[in-house]
């Protein structure tokens, strides 16, 4: 029996007091935002029972009328073929107890009409949602022509402009099946009347997903052919300017492409190197808290607790303030703010999906696709997100080597700001050394771990949206969610580290296992003994330990040479409890365990290798 028809027959749901209504769409269509328009109150985020794929779900009030709105995983088709796909399935088997919005792309109308009709072919009552309608596409939808053609509600809006946001609710919680039949060619229609026991819908998913690739041809080439017959009894053409399809075709040429990039890398190096990991940081630390907040908050504790165990505690050299708040704000908060502004201009712009296509051929090499970029890049922002969103790869062979390189090669924003502040200040070779080492890393144990790892690599298919110019008011939304995330998130990790750093050196400890590691740290890396305390903090956030290096060099305890490798040990060191925990909940135990003992030999291998390799030449950077 089908998955389709398993989930029929074995999935009971109870009835809830609160009617469902369920967002369903592919990809990068708004969905996320229009949930956040339709709701505007906390949203919950919860697994789906029996997966690992989250679900958010808020209440809202639909004309006087309450529902539970359910924002579902993307999908592509209802013939699901990744664990995000087969949880909206799920939920759509319930339909009859949910009213159910389809969300698209007015711009990409065919895409979005290929799902409006296996929603239909599955007897789904639902409302379609035309989104992102205040961007220019190339054509004018009759919308009261597209709805009568295809006999459900049909509403333009745009989630980000707040558009025709009340008009959705009046229409969402009346939903109607579309009327449209779909005449497939006789040699599907026999296939169809041979499988007993299961619905039309579920037969055809069933051929969309098995071996018969002409007979699940014939089902794609019927449904494009009818997708476009609506669209042309219902779009007229309009002109618009060429000059963004251009750009957006340059940035995925396989020449004109990594220029773009390399621009793109500079203007990261500028914004985030310069401006944030240099102007504001040295603003920060050394004027603000150097000069005010640290000075202040000595003379305050002194003043109201004499004691030197809360002196030391509070403001001594592992003080909350002095060390855990002065990394957190002055150190890491510019990088992370400069960071994430640059990450959403760089989303909201559309390139990603083109950069994805561009480095297609060079990830394939790795056993992976174009996808694994994303969550690659993301991991720029936060490893321990980016790992959760390997979720979108399709095969499990993928998700395990992009884990291991996220956790292996792949700094996360903070980290990446301290690395740029420290080798802003050393010569292009040394930057250029470290940067090919950690590059070298990732494609040789992406490239080594795609003949170890078992299993399939899946197709590469992903939506490229039009080139747009990004919102001030859409990237400064994100911007403060993410950085109310990192302080959330971050700040008490700091504090626990600092704290755990002063208990360790109160008891003497921290001497002992700077002598454990000296054979390492000392004998095999060559750096400072002291220097051991930034990879024992490293574990509880990776950026803390970095942050540890930063304050080394910028007192002059590390040298050129010294701090290329502390910076390479530490970018390929084991990632934060954090990024481990979410292994284990991803990958299992054992796998995240494996990743994790791998990580700590070749990190500090590399190290020993560096540092011998730098003696044996006599190489001396600046």
């Amino acid at each position: 029996m089908s998955q389709l028809a398993l989930a029929h027959s074995s999935r009971s749901h109870p009835r809830n007091a609160t009617r469902k209504l369920l967002l369903v769409g592919q990809p990068n269509v708004g969905k996320s935002l229009l949930f956040t328009r339709l709701t505007n109150r906390y949203a919950t985020v919860s697994n789906y029972p029996g997966t690992t794929v989250e679900i958010t779900s808020a209440l809202a009030e639909f004309e006087g009328e309450i529902r539970e709105v359910v924002d579902t995983p993307g999908t592509n088709t209802l013939a699901p073929q990744s664990n995000e796909e087969r949880v909206t399935l799920d939920l759509l088997v319930d339909a009859h107890e949910a009213d159910v919005v389809q969300v698209g792309d007015i711009g990409n109308l065919r895409r979005t009409l290929l799902l409006s009709l296996q929603l239909t072919e599955h007897e789904v009552p639902f409302t379609l949602c035309l989104n992102m309608s205040d961007e220019p596409h190339g054509h004018v939808v009759d919308v009261a022509a597209l709805a009568d053609l295809v006999g459900v509600p049909v509403v333009a809006t745009s989630a980000l402009r707040r558009w025709n946001i009340e008009k959705l609710k009046r229409h969402a919680i009346r939903p109607a099946r579309s009327h449209v039949r779909i005449p497939y060619p006789e040699a599907v229609e026999q296939a169809i009347a041979s499988m007993n026991g299961v619905s039309r819908a579920e037969a055809l998913a069933i051929i969309c997903s098995g071996d018969e690739v002409a007979l699940a041809g014939a089902v794609a080439e019927t449904r494009l052919r009818t997708a476009d017959e609506i669209i042309a009894k219902v779009t007229t053409s309009e002109r618009i300017t060429r000059s963004r399809d251009t750009l957006g075709a340059l940035c995925m040429h396989r020449v004109w492409g990594w220029p773009i990039l390399a621009l793109v890398l500079y203007t990261a190096w500028l914004f985030v190197g310069k401006l944030g990991a240099g102007t504001f940081v040295d603003f920060l630390e050394k004027t603000l808290f150097a000069n005010y907040i640290n000075p202040w908050a000595t003379a305050l504790i002194d003043f109201i607790a004499p004691f030197s165990f809360i002196h030391n505690l509070l403001v001594g050299e592992y003080g909350v303030v002095t060390m855990a708040l002065t990394y957190a704000i002055a150190i890491i908060l510019p990088v992370v703010v400069t960071f994430f502004t640059l990450f959403g201009i760089l989303e909201d712009s559309g390139y990603l999906p083109r950069l994805a296509v561009m480095l297609h051929r060079t990830f394939r090499r790795m056993g992976l696709n174009g996808k694994a970029v994303l969550p690659m890049v993301l991991g720029l922002g936060c490893d321990t997100m980016a790992t959760l969103t390997t979720r979108i790869l399709e095969s499990t062979k993928e998700r395990v080597i992009v884990t291991i390189l996220l956790a292996l090669g792949v700094p996360c924003s903070a980290q990446l700001g301290v690395i740029m502040a420290m080798l802003g200040r050393l010569s292009l070779t040394a930057g250029a050394i470290w940067l090919s080492v950690t590059l070298a890393t990732i494609f040789l144990v992406g490239y080594l771990a795609a003949k170890v790892v078992r299993g399939d690599s899946s197709d590469f298919i992903i939506e490229i949206p039009p080139m747009r110019v990004p919102r001030l008011s859409n990237i400064a939304i994100k911007v403060l969610a993410r950085t109310e995330w990192y302080l959330k998130e971050a700040v008490p990790l700091f504090i626990l580290g600092t704290l755990l750093l002063y208990v360790l050196d109160a008891t003497h400890l921290l001497s002992i296992i700077q002598r454990a590691l000296a054979p390492i740290v000392v004998g095999g890396l060559g750096l400072p003994a002291e220097s051991a305390n930034a990879f024992v903090i490293g574990f509880l956030r990776r950026d803390y330990g970095a942050a540890g290096l930063y304050t080394m060099q910028r007192g002059g305890a590390l040298n050129a040479n010294q701090t290329v490798i502390a910076l390479t040990v530490i970018s390929l060191f084991i990632p934060c409890v954090a990024n481990l925990l979410v292994m284990i909940r991803e990958r299992g135990m054992r796998t995240a365990l494996a990743i994790s003992a791998f990580i700590i030999a070749y990190a500090f291998g590399i190290g020993v290798v560096m540092n011998a390799a730098f003696r044996f030449f006599s190489v001396t950077l600046t």
